[in-house]
C-alpha cells in the first residue's frame, strides 16, 4: 500500500550549489508511486521513516530526463507567441495551453530563433538531502484520485 509522505529538502547539482530548497516554506506532500515527485527520489524514500534524513542521489534519467537533441529547434520569430524584445537565455512557455512546454531562447539569429525545450534540469544527476516531516495512509479519497491531499486533507485539484 502506498504511503503519504511529507519532506523538505534542499536540491544540490554535481557541484554543490543549491538549486531549490523547501527551508523556509512548506514541506512537499506526496502520494507515492503517483507521479508528484521525480521518479528517482520517489524510488528511494520508500523506506524512510518520519525523522529520518537521508542524502538520496538521483540520476539523471530518473529525475528530469537526459537532454534530448531533439527538443532543440530552428523557428522563425514570427510563429512565436511573444510581443516585444527577446534575449538569449530569456524562457517562456511556448503557447497559450497551460501545458504547453517552456523553450529557452539559446540563440536569435536573423528571422529565426534558436529554442530549447528540455526541462533546464535534463541531463543533469542531483543530489537530494530530505527531512522526512510525517508519514501516513493515504484517505481512500487520496487513493481515489490519485495524488496526496496535503496537511489538512483538502482537494486542491
Amino acid at each position: 500500500m502506498p504511503r503519504v509522505v511529507s519532506f523538505h529538502y534542499v536540491l544540490r547539482d554535481p557541484t554543490g550549489r543549491v538549486i531549490d530548497t523547501s527551508a523556509g516554506g512548506e514541506p512537499v506532500v506526496y502520494l507515492e508511486g503517483a507521479g508528484q515527485i521525480i521518479e528517482g527520489l520517489d524510488a528511494q524514500l520508500r523506506a524512510a521513516g518520519a525523522g529520518e534524513k537521508p542524502r538520496v542521489q538521483v540520476a539523471a534519467g530518473q529525475a528530469y530526463g537526459e537532454r534530448d537533441p531533439a527538443q532543440v529547434q530552428r523557428v522563425k520569430r514570427a510563429l512565436l507567441p511573444i510581443e516585444g524584445e527577446l534575449r538569449v537565455g530569456e524562457t517562456f512557455q511556448a503557447g497559450e495551453d497551460r501545458y504547453a512546454p517552456v523553450v529557452k531562447v539559446l540563440a536569435l539569429e536573423g528571422d529565426d530563433v534558436l529554442l530549447d525545450a528540455n526541462h533546464p534540469l535534463a541531463g543533469v544527476d542531483l543530489t537530494f538531502d530530505v527531512e522526512i516531516v510525517a508519514v501516513r495512509a493515504p484517505t481512500a479519497e487520496e487513493l481515489r484520485h490519485g495524488h496526496a491531499h496535503g496537511k489538512e486533507g483538502g482537494c486542491e485539484t
